[in-house]
């Protein structure tokens, strides 16, 4: 944690140990730092307290290793590092990118193939198609899932997985039942991705989502490389297990047969790229991602196309203040109030991010919001 009025002025004077009487979720190193900042701090203060008040629902999830992943993660007793460890899975396939020691987008080969295996057993991970039927109800949880596609509650696959169900997620907020109207494809448009570029594969989870639609994604943002800009991939099976005998292992044709899940990559501002990106795929969404909209100003003219063209996005963030930020900068732009209020993702992923700013645990796509 690092106090709060960093970089500001003076020097901190050593670790931020003294917190916010009233919050709780900010700290500081020193008592002129807490002061100094009292002025920014003041307006948010209350907020922050009732978000504190949210932490036991923020942490609740169902599977065995909750609470190493969430209160121990922020404790400092367990690291991203040493759950992968524990799994066997530290710095290997599309685990690569999931801890502070891992690859970066930045150093991505280019002349490399990604690997797309979950590098854990077959009945640990989604490698080939569910025994149970097409999903005929929305999913309110990462439990009813993996009871769906036969995962035990010991498996990290959500780690992963938490890219396509935010996704799922976001579809069932602003379309339900109305995907039926998409004329067996649905068109995606996916801002500002980043470690998501190198797991590709987890995406082909939304095949049994949807099943009987073609699902398109563009992934358009600044994070792409340019030797992978405008390529493309279209998936047509699941990311491999390491069982020797599994079907995904198979010579024979075990793909989807003509359903697909493409995906377009294309590097740049969505403002920038939009022009290009319509001519083949006008959006019945726009997804953004851990967007952090009130951070970046290349948002304003996003958000201005984004209301000009009356597509709904949907955006995600690590915390609910941050959420809060980038609604109050959404509607202060486009003079409108959102469409679809702050609420938390049940498929948020289930480790929290470490060394967060506020004591407040922040995860991945932790709250869904949009316009």
């Amino acid at each position: 944690m690092e106090c709060a009025w960093k970089g500001r002025a003076n020097r901190c004077l050593g670790p931020a140990r003294r917190r916010c009487g009233v919050c709780g979720a900010v700290a500081y190193c020193s008592a002129s730092h807490q002061i100094s900042h009292w002025s920014e701090h003041k307006e948010e203060c209350e907020r922050l307290k009732q978000h504190m008040k949210h932490i036991d629902s923020l942490n609740e999830f169902p599977f065995t290793f909750s609470s190493h992943a969430t209160i121990e993660v922020c404790e400092k007793r367990e690291t991203r590092c040493s759950l992968l460890r524990k799994w066997g899975i530290h710095q290997k396939g599309m685990w690569l990118y999931e801890c502070q020691c891992g690859k970066s987008v930045t150093s991505f080969n280019c002349n490399s193939l990604m690997d797309n295996s979950w590098d854990l057993p077959d009945t640990m991970c989604p490698c080939n198609e569910t025994v149970s039927s097409p999903p005929t109800k929305h999913f309110s949880d990462w439990k009813e899932y993996y009871e769906w596609r036969c995962i035990p509650l010991d498996s990290p696959v959500a780690l992963l997985l938490h890219w396509p169900l935010t996704i799922y997620q976001a579809i069932q907020t602003v379309m339900g039942n109305q995907i039926s109207d998409t004329n067996q494809k649905l068109q995606i448009h996916y801002l500002g991705p980043e470690k998501e570029l190198l797991q590709l594969d987890v995406f082909a989870e939304l095949h049994p989502l949807f099943p009987g639609l073609d699902v398109h994604i563009e992934f358009i943002g600044p994070e792409v490389p340019q030797c992978r800009d405008g390529k493309s991939f279209t998936l047509q099976k699941y990311p491999r297990c390491i069982s020797a005998d599994c079907v995904c292992k198979s010579t024979e044709d075990v793909s989807w047969g003509e359903q697909t899940v493409s995906i377009n990559l294309r590097r740049g501002f969505y403002h920038d790229c939009y022009k290009d990106i319509v001519k083949d795929s006008f959006p019945h969404l726009i997804i953004a991602p851990n967007a952090g909209i009130a951070a970046y100003s290349s948002w304003l003219p996003t958000i201005e196309l984004i209301k000009e063209i009356n597509v709904p996005a949907v955006f995600s963030d690590y915390c609910e203040e941050a959420c809060n930020l980038g609604a109050k900068y959404i509607t202060n732009t486009t003079g409108r109030p959102l469409s679809f209020p702050i609420h938390l993702n049940p498929f948020r992923q289930p480790m929290v991010v470490e060394d967060s700013a506020l004591f407040l645990p922040c995860y991945s796509n932790c709250f869904l919001f949009g316009m």
